[in-house]
């Protein structure tokens, strides 16, 4: 029996050591792979957030009772357990579809060249989120879908939104210090605009916790609050976005400011007419499941909305040839 080449030994302990290094010095993706890379992350950062959607509004919150394990004695949902376990459990499987996506976006970013320290940063801080709100996720089984842990839980998948979104903005851009595209009067609009809107999010947490909708058919606590006047303090701040969202829209055409930032307004606004219009229609319908579903997906859609409106309010042009650091020959050194 041969021994193993050393050269092929030493490789081995390369990767092992440090495989994104190695992974990184033997492959360069094209900027399109990374910004797909990106973009993935992304959208299965949404996905989990409206499955994770679909697992209350079916009341399927305690489809798997315990966690890490489905059940005490099984790691996997059981027939017996019915639909309520196959829908948790396969929401659960889905934090493995979105680490594996957020991994790619990880491993694209750190492999290319020149590197991008900044997009790699991004892709590892989405990485230890979706950590944090896995086991976030599991002590919300475990205190029996306490609707406090559910807002956070909720909120934290907010935060994993606006980190992949950032990156993926990131991706279509240079590395050169932004460059203001508006005048600071605008900026500080968009900062309290972000704020309101994220002070939104976070009242439509309460809503849901005090809510009918409890993500399970045994007798799960509510928020000690009345849903019905929380709904519309949710409604006010919905109605005060729309109105700084008109008034951003107005001064940019007034202005004649850059593409960039009118495209991303009208956007933004017309998002949330959509997103106001199906809150208005649910809540004179006495939230119905679909409906109910359909207004989270749109609440992704309004913080990244919205964030992407912060974001166009600069450019980070690309560096000039000359200011593009020389590559070693070493394509391993290169790689770390």
């Amino acid at each position: 029996m041969s021994s193993v080449p050393e050269k092929t030994r030493a490789t081995a302990v390369e990767a092992a050591r440090n495989p994104l290094a190695f992974i990184a010095a033997r492959w360069t993706p094209s900027p399109g792979i990374v910004r797909r890379a990106a973009l993935t992350a992304l959208v299965m950062a949404v996905v989990i957030v409206v499955t994770g959607g679909a697992v209350r509004l079916t009341g399927s919150g305690l489809g798997c009772p315990t966690w890490p394990k489905c059940t005490e004695d099984s790691l996997t949902s059981t027939r017996e357990m019915g639909l309520h376990g196959a829908i948790e459990f396969g929401n659960r499987m889905l934090t493995y579809v979105l680490c594996a996506a957020v991994g790619w976006a990880i491993i694209a970013a750190r492999s290319a060249k020149p590197r991008r320290r900044a997009l790699t940063r991004l892709g590892w801080a989405q990485f230890w989120v979706v950590m944090g709100n896995a086991i976030l996720g599991g002590i919300v089984v475990l205190v029996g879908l306490n609707p406090y842990t559910v807002a956070a839980h909720f909120l934290l998948s907010t935060a994993l939104i606006a980190l992949a979104t950032v990156m993926w903005q990131r991706t279509r851009e240079g590395d050169e210090p932004a460059r203001p595209l508006v005048g600071k009067p605008l900026r500080q609009l968009v900062q309290v605009m972000v704020g309101v809107t994220a002070l939104l999010i976070a009242v439509g947490t309460v809503v849901t916790g005090a809510g009918p909708h409890a993500g399970d058919s045994s007798d799960v606590p509510r928020m000690p609050l009345d849903w019905e006047m929380v709904s519309r303090v949710h409604a006010v701040l919905a109605w005060v976005v729309v109105a700084l969202a008109f008034a951003l829209w107005f001064v940019l055409k007034a202005v004649d400011a850059p593409a960039g930032p009118l495209a991303r307004t009208r956007e933004f606004f017309v998002i949330l007419l959509l997103q106001g219009a199906i809150g208005y229609v649910q809540y004179l319908t006495d939230l119905p499941e679909i409906l109910v579903g359909l207004h989270m997906l749109g609440s992704c859609l309004v913080w990244i909305g919205v964030v992407r409106l912060l974001l166009a309010l600069r450019e980070r042009p690309y560096a000039t040839p000359r200011q593009v650091p020389a590559q070693p020959e070493n394509p391993v050194a290169a790689a770390r």
